[in-house]
């Protein structure tokens, strides 16, 4: 194994092409893709994570990806762990490790090699925030009380991610530092080229919407129906919280209709591209931006080049 590991990272909001430019950078430079998406880790969810298609997994190879059932648990220490594994697998193997994805927290845990405390789980306090949550406009209480503490860890937390509000409240709680100060840091093995994909907010909106009908078109509805009704999963599973399949789960249950359930799904995602800046911003000095109203790949192309010295 050689250290540093060279690694691309390509990061970014959600519709701006990740996948894609992964893809590509990995056929150019004889990569493997190690993906970064907090949902497309779980099996049976495909569609509506929008996960690399049969042709895009045979162009590259790719790890991170169906790896635990909807009802296991995954956290950032489970990504770490084999996100590191696969990273050091591919450098061993003489291949170029590329992340890939726009969970911001798992990414920047991975690259800045973020170890958190080992605080154990307070069933007690769990049950008290999560039956306030629960309640008419819990989840707006309960992510309230994580602003008031934490204004910084309320920045970068997605409030329809109950189980990570109620961790990050508890962490605090346990320590009495902010959620967003503990933890140390260990500077991992790599040399890491970050690129960061991105262009108006307008254009990305766009795009998402764009995406999101494609994927009703590619059978999103019976992807929930499968997961409901043939697999038992339960749509209050924390894997289920992602983008789209709540609102899916409400049409198929008949308590909405397909096209508000649509319109729901784009307001939600127009409001998580808003989130994910969070964690990717603009003026962030590690991340090499890269306008995606032009082909990104020839300026992905000539980053690597030049910042890790590969033909």
């Amino acid at each position: 194994m050689s250290y540093p590991i060279n690694l691309i990272a390509v990061v970014g909001p959600t519709g701006a092409g990740k996948t894609a430019l992964g893809v590509r950078l990995a056929e150019r430079f004889n990569g493997e893709i190690v993906g970064a998406d907090s949902r497309q880790v779980y099996r049976y969810m495909d569609v509506g994570t929008g996960k690399p298609t049969p042709e895009e997994r045979a162009r590259a190879p790719h790890h991170l990806i169906d790896v635990v059932n909807p009802d296991e648990e995954f956290s950032v220490a489970h990504y770490q762990e084999m996100a590191g594994q696969a990273i050091s697998e591919i450098d061993e193997r003489g291949s170029l490790p590329i992340l890939a994805g726009g969970t911001g927290h798992y990414v920047w845990a991975l690259l800045e090699g973020l170890r958190l405390p080992q605080v154990p789980p307070n069933p007690e306090l769990r049950r008290q925030l999560s039956a306030v949550a629960e309640k008419e406009g819990g989840v707006d209480r309960l992510f309230a009380q994580l602003a008031e503490d934490d204004p910084v860890a309320a920045q970068r937390i997605d409030r329809r991610n109950v189980r990570r509000v109620v961790r990050a409240i508890e962490v605090t709680r346990a320590t009495g530092r902010p959620f967003s100060e503990v933890g140390r840091r260990e500077p991992p093995p790599y040399r890491p080229v970050v690129l960061g994909l991105t262009c108006n907010r307008e254009e990305l909106y766009r795009r998402t919407d764009a995406r999101i009908d494609d994927m009703i078109r590619l059978g999103w509805v019976d992807e929930v129906r499968r997961l409901m009704e043939e697999r038992g999963y339960s749509m209050d599973l924390p894997a289920l919280s992602g983008l789209g399949y709540r609102e899916i789960g409400r049409h198929v249950r008949g308590e909405i209709g397909l096209p508000e359930a649509v319109e729901r799904i784009k307001i939600e995602t127009h409001r998580f591209v808003r989130h994910q800046y969070a964690w990717f911003r603009a003026g962030d000095s590690r991340i090499q931006w890269i306008d995606i109203t032009q082909d990104p790949f020839p300026a992905a192309e000539r980053a690597v080049r030049d910042s890790l010295a590969l033909v």
